[in-house]
């Protein structure tokens, strides 16, 4: 099973949601607790996440049809 293909059954509303999601909570965290190490660390990691999120998007079934739609 290739990286891509766990997201290919998610809507696009779903992919964007479990993008940013984290990222939200991480910045809602670090307004409620300050800037500490624990708040850097969610930042850091959410960013990860979000950028991982972006790359692995034309690598799904869908996303691929989709270039191959707009090469035509």
């Amino acid at each position: 099973m290739a990286p891509g293909m766990i997201f290919d059954d998610w809507s696009p509303h779903l992919r964007v949601a479990t993008a940013i999601a984290p990222f939200v909570v991480a910045i809602v965290m670090r307004l409620l607790l300050g800037g500490n190490a624990l708040t850097r660390w969610m930042v850091t990691l959410s960013t990860v996440w979000f950028a991982v999120n972006i790359l692995m998007a034309p690598y799904s079934a869908t996303m691929r049809q989709d270039i191959r739609n707009l090469l035509r």
